[in-house]
């Protein structure tokens, strides 16, 4: 089951403040970036995080699972918990680098 329009709308209002918040319709699920950065993904109306070392003492609690088949696993955040969204989408707008698009090879 795809995301929701209705659902990643929700989740971007959650967050709304930590930054420029905006998403992306990726592989058929979504992407959030904060201030141009990959934050959030979201994969059948979950949110998941990277299991990064600056999460764990906050994730502790949290519940953990894979977006989709084959990928590593990921925290999945309690997004309904406005405050906390926030300060976990603040520690990784913070170390999060802006991604570099790669240079296209010129066709010969």
């Amino acid at each position: 089951m795809a995301s929701t329009p209705d659902f990643i709308e929700y989740v971007c209002e959650q967050i709304a403040g930590a930054g420029e918040v905006r998403s992306k319709k990726m592989f058929g699920e979504y992407m959030v970036y904060v201030n141009d950065k990959p934050i959030l993904l979201i994969c059948d109306n979950t949110v998941f995080v990277k299991q990064l070392d600056c999460l764990a003492a906050e994730m502790k609690n949290a519940a953990v699972g894979t977006p989709y088949p084959g990928a590593r696993q990921h925290y999945i955040l309690d997004i309904d918990d406005t405050a906390f969204s926030r300060k976990i989408v603040h520690i990784l707008e913070a170390i999060t680098p802006i991604p570099v698009p790669k240079p296209r090879k010129k066709k010969s």
